[in-house]
């Protein structure tokens, strides 16, 4: 072909081919468009994945015959200038370039030239942004999980101080029965403890390799997934690499980031349940603990007031993760195979949740048991425990009601009638504006004559905690073992 006849590009094809894609439009992207479906602001938080991805992938080419050594070379020391430029700020992100998977494509092809263009070969944004999710997600969840810790140790260390102290345990928010104020905190610490658990799950199922998937119906490039799996650390505990065998599923799907966010919605409706009862605690109808002043706000008109802000906000927030989650599922439910753009929908409710429970979970842990000394290891500061008025609080509730049912059933009264003739006693207790502990023995003996002296054993608060020595029960002998055991459990940082 003469020279006169040589294709040449027009401007909007040169335009056009800097995104990313071919020669096929005829006119570039309005700006508008850029605008609103650009996501380079909020996704370049996925950088050190993307890079880590590429070197990975780089790596792989290399291994299969695809890469020459030096391109990979090339590649792998561009990709580490990127990773300088971008730590020091000084990198520049651009608009036009959309994600932060582009800007970092085309700043590589600028340090590097030729070589830059053939990291893409085998892969496409499809795969590439499945991947950088899953690996960026399993990073935070490890670190999520490392939080959850910390505030299991502050629950488990405030509970270690307070085996003794007696709280009025309540059911309809009505005081119920006795328990040790350790008791009440354990409860949260086994929530936590699950919550735990269940994010270990997530990543398990997180930590499984897109990349390989290209568009959506693979590549026929002799790529060794394997290879880049092992590289990446997305293996079982046996050190067998996971790869998602499907390669629609593997772009398409977000159903990883949908059970994140499930998760992280549990932890907030726990903490948020946790938040509710310092609210409530802290209140001056109760007294029951005092939250630190760091933790707590002013009023701008009522000079006497301390707010509990902290726990409040958390309450809110929960609603926040949660909407989040509905957000997420309501993006997939429509979609079909295989990668749709309702997907790059996923990340800012995904990194939302991230940052509003990893925030929350530190401030908690802070905020319940205080700060750790660097020195002596100890835990200083956290919430004031005020145990006189937990257990005023228990005595004006009839709180061992039950307690004398039982006496009486193990006098020979079938329960039915312990518990009718307990109430009568409750009755009388009300008119005279006692406790039943406070009842004569001779009272007591009118509604059954097998009431003796030992009664007021039964009837005292703490006869009543160490009456309910069985597993998973608030008597002391029982919350100490079970406060060894959150120990050395969380000692080991399980």
């Amino acid at each position: 072909m003469s020279e006169n006849h040589t294709y040449q590009p027009s401007a909007n094809q040169l335009a056009a081919k800097e995104h990313g894609w071919s020669a096929l439009f005829t006119e570039p992207m309005s700006d508008l468009v850029k605008r609103y479906t650009a996501s380079v602001f909020f996704d370049q938080r996925l950088w050190r994945a993307d890079i880590a991805g590429s070197r990975a992938h780089a790596h792989m080419l290399h291994t299969v015959g695809i890469l020459s050594a030096e391109d990979e070379a090339a590649i792998q020391r561009g990709l580490q200038q990127i990773s300088e430029e971008i730590e020091s700020g000084v990198f520049e992100w651009q608009l036009d370039l959309e994600d932060v998977h582009l800007n970092i494509e085309a700043r590589l092809t600028a340090l590097i030239g030729d070589a830059g263009k053939r990291l893409h070969t085998g892969r496409s944004r499809n795969d590439q942004v499945a991947t950088d999710v899953r690996l960026w997600l399993r990073d935070e969840i490890d670190g999520i999980h490392a939080l959850l810790l910390d505030v299991q140790t502050a629950l488990v260390d405030v509970a270690s101080r307070n085996i003794e102290v007696i709280l009025p345990g309540f059911t309809h928010l009505q005081v119920a029965q006795p328990v040790s104020f350790a008791h009440h905190l354990l409860a949260y610490v086994e929530m936590f403890k699950r919550d735990a658990e269940r994010l270990q799950d997530v990543r398990r199922r997180t930590n499984t390799l897109p990349l390989g998937a290209a568009a959506l119906a693979g590549t026929s490039y002799p790529l060794d997934r394997a290879l880049v799996a092992k590289t990446l650390g997305m293996v079982d505990a046996h050190g067998v690499p996971q790869i998602c065998q499907n390669s629609l599923d593997a772009v398409s799907d977000r159903d990883f980031a949908i059970e994140f966010t499930a998760a992280a919605s549990l932890v907030m409706v726990h903490i948020s349940r946790l938040s509710e009862e310092l609210i409530i605690w802290m209140s001056q109808n109760f007294g029951f603990i005092r939250i630190a002043d760091r933790f707590t706000t002013g009023s701008s008109i009522m000079p006497q007031k301390k707010n509990p802000d902290v726990p409040e906000l958390a309450r809110g927030k929960t609603g926040r993760v949660v909407g989040h989650l509905m957000g997420l599922i309501t993006l997939m439910k429509g979609q079909p195979l295989a990668y749709n753009k309702d997907n790059q929908e996923d990340k800012e409710p995904l990194f939302d949740t991230v940052d509003t429970l990893r925030d929350t979970l530190r401030i908690f842990a802070e905020m319940i048991g205080g700060q750790v000394d660097a020195q002596t290891g100890q835990r200083a500061g956290g919430i004031t425990v005020n145990a006189a008025a937990m257990e005023q609080a228990a005595l004006r509730g009839y709180a061992t009601a039950t307690d004398l049912a039982d006496y009486l059933v193990k006098k020979g009264l079938p329960f039915r009638d312990a518990h009718e003739t307990v109430a009568h006693a409750v009755r009388i207790a009300i008119e005279r504006g006692v406790d039943l502990s406070e009842l004569e023995l001779q009272d007591l003996q009118r509604f059954n004559s097998a009431i003796e002296a030992d009664v007021f054993e039964a009837l005292s608060l703490r006869g009543s905690l160490n009456a309910r020595n069985t597993l998973g029960g608030t008597a002391p002998a029982q919350i100490r073992l079970q406060i060894a055991a959150h120990q050395e459990r969380l000692a080991a940082r399980a």
